[in-house]
């Protein structure tokens, strides 16, 4: 079984890489929108952040250390919540450029994905064919052609460059085999516990959305990892409040936000990423839990603590 807990870690994923700004009027851009919307989350009850930059003039997802350090101390001086850094980037970025922001900025935690795959964005296209930008279509299209690249060597990379920092890792696991390659690195003491397992359902390339799914992904991750991590989930566009909701009746922790979903119920869109955390925080709530202060969430990671990043 997954560490035990008594409150819920509520992470909000503010902005993302794989929705464009066409999409949604609402998704946030520029440094000042995207601290704002992170504040926000945390004022709503997410104890962590998870932020991508982009560029402010176009919406194009960017991995530009300096776009981070634009919002980052803003965040850091009006708030104590959680700051996540990606590694993750965009499916475009090879694992150098996506690394520098969390290698320079050394956060609290940072995300990595477990292993190369399919990333499947294109048939976002059935539903949006107006863009006011030129990258946007091309991006989405292309993504049937585009490997998201993690290799057992980039991991490497990534987790020895960034172990001086004492930056603990969202471990991202789009399907069975990611977990698998986590106790890999366990094994091999590159990853040390407790680990912070991501499950990622929905997406196009990795595991589906069924119920099914999400408890193969429970079952195995608390064989390979018994009570040395915490399990967190995250449901891509309209699995997002089912699979959360599940997670939770099973002692799981939860993602929302508008990088994993534009919407906040059938057809209606979020109209910040705060609507989606009130919402979880309320289902949350309604089965008898609570959702847990940064410092409860930096108390069960164990993470290094806030005054040793370096975006104050």
């Amino acid at each position: 079984m997954a560490a035990k807990q008594k409150s819920v870690i509520v992470t909000c994923a503010v902005t993302g890489s794989i929705h464009t700004p066409s999409m949604s009027p609402y998704l946030p851009v520029t440094p000042d929108e995207i601290a704002t919307e992170a504040l926000a989350a945390a004022a709503a009850g997410a104890s962590v952040v998870h932020l991508h930059a982009r560029d402010p003039e176009n919406g194009r997802p960017t991995q530009d250390p300096d776009l981070f350090r634009k919002f980052l101390p803003r965040i850091q001086q009006e708030s104590d919540v959680v700051v996540n850094i990606t590694t993750g980037g965009a499916p475009t970025m090879l694992a150098q450029e996506r690394l520098q922001p969390a290698l320079q900025l050394k956060p609290e935690i940072a995300s990595l994905n477990m292993g190369s795959m399919n990333f499947g964005l294109y048939p976002m296209l059935e539903r949006f064919k107006a863009f006011k930008h030129d990258w946007e279509e091309p991006y989405l299209a292309e993504s049937d052609d585009r490997i998201f690249r993690n290799t057992f060597k980039d991991i490497q990379y990534i987790l020895e460059s960034c172990s001086a920092n004492d930056t603990k890792f969202e471990i991202e696991c789009y399907d069975i085999g990611h977990l698998y390659t986590a106790a890999h690195f366990m094994d091999r003491g590159i990853l040390k516990g407790p680990l912070l397992i991501q499950s990622v359902f929905g997406l196009l390339g990795g595991i589906g959305g069924h119920p099914e799914d999400v408890h193969h992904m429970k079952r195995t991750a608390d064989r390979l990892f018994g009570e040395d991590y915490y399990w967190s989930v995250l449901g891509a566009g309209r699995h997002q409040m089912p699979i959360a909701t599940m997670a939770a009746t099973m002692g799981g922790n939860v993602r929302v936000g508008l990088e994993d979903s534009l919407w906040i119920s059938a057809g209606k869109l979020a109209e910040s990423n705060a609507d989606q955390v009130r919402k979880v925080v309320t289902i949350l709530r309604e089965l008898g839990l609570e959702p847990a202060t940064p410092d409860e969430t930096r108390a069960m990671l164990g993470l290094k603590g806030r005054e040793a990043v370096s975006f104050a």
